[in-house]
């Protein structure tokens, strides 16, 4: 250290220039550049800083502000590539491998911000780092040890909002909502009322299909002045599951007043209203209309709105015709969805169609399980409709 000094020193004589001069030109160079980075003229204050480096000189204070601002301006590789020069100089720093570990999550290169972030564990057990390991590891898909981390985490700080979020997300992604429901009660026992961890709890409830549980809890929030699209939402679907049916409605309609982009809302409202006995044409089939104007190109849903456009015009017992065209649709979208076929059939069974309904409730019978509900049902439809075919065409019959 004290020899490579000696040397720049030494070429500072050779070139002329006083240290001290030097030292003043780097203090006003260095000075300007500060107050450029303060105004977010950071591309302005990088080139400033850039000519103060000097090749085979480590400027500590220079290259802390050089990759201060690589970071601001969004230069993140230039930013990891300075802090890690800076962290090798200073393996004791900690700042120097947090905005390492930072620069690198903001690349996308999770695994060595993870590396980073316990380089700085080692040093210091910060639990936001430890926090921030966990975001890592679940961006990178791996949420077992997100979890390890976040409950690392909140160990060190149980009331941490953001991380009981966090977790709580994760076991609802992973589908265990009972431990997503655990790792609130903690925090809720404190803040029984909190908007962003409460609802997440009625969220779990809602996933795991305790709809009365769940309802109580967004009803509560709703309660205590919680207006947004979720609770609305979810405590109508809450409310739709239990067969609190207007409540259902009232909730979803509110829903769909703060935000009128979702189709499966707008389905919802038109089911909800359909077991409701709304008027079909009047109340029901503009939701469905809603929805299909709507939908994106994916089967399952185009095949359950026109479902339920077919139940619409099924339940009125005067447009089966109609009924039949929105079924056939339906079973074309999801060819999955077999008892379409035996709908269509009893359609054209009450039209009087008899030749169409036997086809139909027979095709039905090739693809449905036997001895199930419905297939019972078609075979003894099967068997009316032939006969009542033989009835009517008894002097083919007797010919034959």
């Amino acid at each position: 250290m004290y020899m490579r000094k000696a040397f720049v020193v030494f070429l500072w004589m050779v070139a002329g220039i006083p240290l001290c001069a030097q030292d003043a030109h780097r203090d006003s160079v260095f000075t300007q550049a500060r107050y450029l980075k303060s105004i977010y003229r950071t591309d302005d204050a990088i080139e400033l800083l850039s000519a103060l480096v000097q090749p085979g000189a480590m400027d500590e204070t220079v290259l802390s502000e050089l990759a201060d601002c690589h970071f601001q301006s969004g230069a993140y590789e230039d930013a990891a590539g300075t802090y890690f020069m800076l962290s090798s100089f200073r393996p004791d720093n900690v700042l120097y491998k947090i905005r390492q570990m930072q620069a690198f999550y903001r690349l996308k290169a999770f695994p060595e911000s993870i590396q980073a972030g316990l380089a700085v564990l080692q040093l210091d057990s910060i639990p936001a780092v430890v926090s921030y390991v966990g975001d890592a590891f679940r961006q990178m898909e791996q949420q077992d040890s997100a979890l390890w981390y976040y409950r690392r985490a909140l160990a060190m700080k149980p009331m941490n909002e953001s991380v009981v979020a966090k977790a709580v997300n994760v076991y609802i992604t992973k589908g265990d909502y009972d431990g997503a429901v655990a790792v609130t009660e903690p925090f809720l026992a404190e803040d029984p009322d909190n908007i962003t961890i409460a609802p997440l709890k009625g969220l779990a409830l809602y996933r795991k299909g305790d709809y009365d549980a769940a309802a109580e809890v967004f009803q509560r929030q709703e309660d205590i002045g919680n207006d947004s699209y979720p609770i609305h939402y979810y405590l109508g679907q809450s409310y739709w599951h239990t067969e609190v049916i207007y409540r259902a409605r009232n909730e979803l309609l509110a829903a769909w007043q703060i935000d009128s982009s979702d189709v499966n809302l707008a389905y919802a409202i038109a089911a909800v209203l359909t077991e409701s006995r709304y008027d079909f044409e009047d109340g029901v089939k503009p939701w469905l209309d809603k929805a299909w104007d709507m939908i994106q190109p994916d089967p399952l849903i185009a095949s359950r709105i026109q479902q339920q456009y077919g139940l619409g015009y099924y339940r009125t017992q005067e447009t089966w015709d109609k009924a039949i065209e929105h079924y056939k649709e339906a079973y074309r979208y999801n060819p999955k969805f077999i008892s379409a076929l035996s709908t269509i059939a009893y359609c054209y069974e009450m039209m009087k169609d008899y030749r169409r309904a036997l086809q139909w409730y027979e095709k039905y019978l090739q693809v449905a399980r036997p001895g199930s509900q419905g297939y019972e049902f078609a075979k003894k439809s099967v068997e009316f409709l032939k006969a009542e075919l033989f009835m009517e065409e008894p002097e083919t019959n007797n010919g034959k």
